[in-house]
């Protein structure tokens, strides 16, 4: 792995404090009586997105666990996966910038920029994903072709 590649994927580690942070925003309104839960609503968004933003920066020659490998190694798995991904992320992106353009300002506009960035998150993720599936799948590999690194 060259340097800058290790680079990028030791950077992909912050996904982890903002999804902490994002779930805190979650769980506020709890704490809080439910007063400013769309305040709260819209930032976990915003945070969720940016730290999948970042996970997308990990290193896609290689699966995190056994359950990802899974999902990667077989086509029509991969298939669906990519499917679910990009039906949601277009979903969030138009819902988002729709509420975002459409919507007077207020915290209507608020949530849609908010899905409008998990949306945004979702779209690199997507890409990461298409790469996950070209790098992993079994039936694009040849019987003699090497396994990825990460293969037992």
């Amino acid at each position: 792995m060259s340097p800058i590649t290790r680079a990028f994927h030791a950077v992909s580690y912050l996904q982890y404090p903002l999804l902490l942070v994002s779930l805190f925003y979650v769980v506020q309104p709890y704490f809080d009586g439910f007063q400013g839960f769309w305040q709260s609503f819209n930032k976990a968004l915003i945070f969720a997105g940016v730290a999948i933003s970042f996970s997308t920066l990990q290193d896609t020659t290689r699966t995190q666990n056994e359950f990802s490998k899974r999902i990667w190694q077989d086509p029509r798995k991969g298939r669906r996966a990519l499917i679910v991904l990009a039906a949601s992320a277009a979903v969030m992106l138009i819902v988002g910038l729709y509420g975002f353009l459409a919507a007077p300002a207020g915290i209507v506009q608020e949530v849609a920029f908010g899905l409008l960035m998990l949306g945004i998150g979702y779209m690199g993720l997507l890409k990461a994903a298409i790469e996950m599936y070209e790098n992993h799948r079994l039936d694009k590999r040849g019987p003699a072709a090497p396994a990825p690194p990460d293969a037992h």
